[in-house]
């Protein structure tokens, strides 16, 4: 691989192919990046926190690591979301109550990065207690004029935008999968508490999953190696006519726009050209009310955020730190009827094995990342009734950012398996990936417009 001109443009896996090769340095690389984050952050905004000496200097530190002692993912940048604790960073988990917070060690997925040779290069924006609708100014790489979705905000910038190949982010309903689907990045949901979230600011136990951004499959499928995320094993080489994949518009459907419908439609027809089974496939009846999903997971959320946030609530005495939002998780909770929450937590709890059985059947289910492109404007981050269900139901996601909306901006689709079938779902992703991104438009659309 010869060393190209644009460094800030290598995947995670290329910048290890290049340094393992001695074609190229941390520091060097780390100079670039930070180059390039100069140039584009003024309009993006995906940084919280961002100390250039510092990142200089972990570089340094790398550079001088010996070859035999090198982790996995040496000399690689990673960005991080402000919610994880960072060691020799601020965490103020997007909240004034914590502004100027210095944790004594790192969240759990940033230190087995670190230890990994990660490059930690900064904190990355996002929602207050990564709940909010509404709060970073970070803005569509691809439009300035639009969102680039929530709360996973500076995360999904970060990697779209080209200052990092990799980043954190998490998701409660729709905060990874969503940003990526607006962005045009790849990104990984796992299995949920496949990878632990000590450290990491907690809205909702039941739901809260760490996930990462990339610019390619590869390179989720590094991240996912190296937090250890191995329930299963990948499945060997697949051919694209031994495929099968079911076709789930779910009970949201409604409220999908024209970006999204295009790209199902889309995705089915270039799939079946290429000879893969496609099958349409709907929520069984005890499941299908789009009303009972969200409203049952709308209860757990606020059952597990009212708790969650109780401390943070005691701590802002004056009243005025916490956005009126948070505050009223932590005054409605009580309020809840215990039968209720009761009955949410039971209702999700019967739907996972209900969704494991039907994807089971299929070697991955598709389904929309997003209702649309991502919104003009950065009041509101968009919605999750997309998401939500599958962060709930625990299973593993993959987006793929094949399509391209009617403004030009990016539409992707996300591929579905059973719990703790991450690896398979890799190894899927990789053989639908190639079609979908070559004949999607998006990669044409993203490749013409690169700066």
């Amino acid at each position: 691989m010869q060393v190209p001109a644009k460094l800030w443009s290598l995947t995670a896996t290329e910048v290890l192919s290049l340094i393992e090769r001695d074609l190229l340095t941390a520091e060097d690389y780390a100079k670039e990046l930070l180059s390039r984050i100069e140039l584009r952050d003024g309009v993006v905004k995906a940084w919280q926190y961002l100390d250039p000496d510092l990142v200089l200097s972990q570089a340094r530190a790398l550079d001088r690591v010996p070859r035999d002692q090198r982790g996995r993912l040496h000399g690689v940048a990673i960005a991080v979301k402000d919610i994880m604790d960072t060691k020799d960073m601020p965490a103020e988990y997007g909240s004034v109550l914590y502004r100027g917070n210095r944790p004594s060690a790192d969240a759990s997925p940033v230190e087995i990065l670190r230890r990994a040779g990660a490059l930690i290069v900064g904190k990355t924006t996002t929602t207050e207690f990564a709940v909010l609708n509404s709060g970073p100014g970070t803005t569509n790489p691809h439009d300035a004029n639009r969102t680039p979705g929530g709360s996973s905000a500076g995360s999904a910038a970060a990697v779209a935008d080209f200052h990092v190949p990799l980043s954190l982010g998490t998701q409660t309903g729709g905060s990874v999968i969503r940003p990526a689907s607006y962005t045009g990045t790849y990104a990984m949901k796992p299995t949920y508490n496949t990878v632990s979230g000590g450290g990491v600011k907690v809205a909702s136990l039941e739901f809260d999953t760490i996930g990462y951004f990339a610019r390619s499959i590869d390179d989720l499928k590094l991240a996912t190696d190296v937090l250890r995320v191995t329930a299963q094993k990948p499945v060997g080489k697949t051919a694209l006519n031994d495929v099968k994949v079911g076709f789930v518009k779910s009970p949201f459907w409604l409220s999908a726009g024209p970006g999204t419908i295009a790209a199902m439609a889309k995705a089915a027809e270039i799939l079946r050209r290429h000879g893969v089974a496609v099958e349409d496939v709907e929520f069984p009846d005890a499941f299908s009310d789009a009303t009972t999903l969200r409203r049952m997971f709308d209860v757990v959320f606020a059952a597990d955020a009212g708790a969650a946030f109780y401390k943070d609530y005691l701590m802002d005495t004056s009243r005025t730190m916490l956005d009126p939002a948070i505050r009223a998780f932590v005054d409605e909770a009580p309020k809840l009827s215990r039968a209720d929450v009761r009955q949410a937590f039971d209702y999700y709890a019967a739907l996972r094995p209900v969704l494991d059985e039907i994807a089971e059947r299929y070697s991955a289910l598709v389904t929309p990342s997003a209702t649309d492109e991502a919104p003009l404007g950065l009041g509101d981050m968009g919605s999750s009734v997309f998401n939500s269900v599958w962060t709930a139901a625990h299973m593993p996601v993959i987006h793929v950012p094949a399509f391209v909306g009617p403004n030009g901006m990016p539409v992707g689709l996300s591929l579905v398996a059973r719990q703790y079938d991450d690896q398979h779902l890799l190894s899927i992703a990789r053989i639908l990936g190639g079609p979908l991104m070559s004949e999607g438009g998006w990669q044409e659309t993203l490749v013409s417009s690169d700066s």
